[in-house]
């Protein structure tokens, strides 16, 4: 089944929000796609798209600095929460 071009940018705009919501938390990529009751598969192609274009931060790093071997964390970088904080009170 193919999402549209729209549906998929809404989505990506909810993925967004709940990062802005949870910041300055890491999020695992399956918080975030229960979260917004979407496939976990979907919502990692989704979260690499949005770090291609530099509006979110993976993470492959825990706290003690050991690479995870199959998890990732997101969250937005310092300039995309500023730009996103300034257009909420708008």
């Amino acid at each position: 089944m193919k999402i549209s071009q729209k549906k998929k940018n809404k989505i990506c705009e909810q993925i967004l929000y709940y990062l802005f919501t949870q910041t300055p938390r890491a999020i695992y990529t399956s918080h975030i796609a229960e979260e917004i009751a979407r496939d976990e598969e979907y919502v990692k192609k989704l979260l690499a798209e949005l770090k291609e274009k530099k509006l979110v931060t993976e993470i492959k790093k825990n706290k003690e600095g050991i690479d995870y071997i199959r998890r990732s964390r997101w969250k937005l970088p310092n300039s995309v929460y500023l730009l996103y904080k300034k257009n909420q009170k708008q």
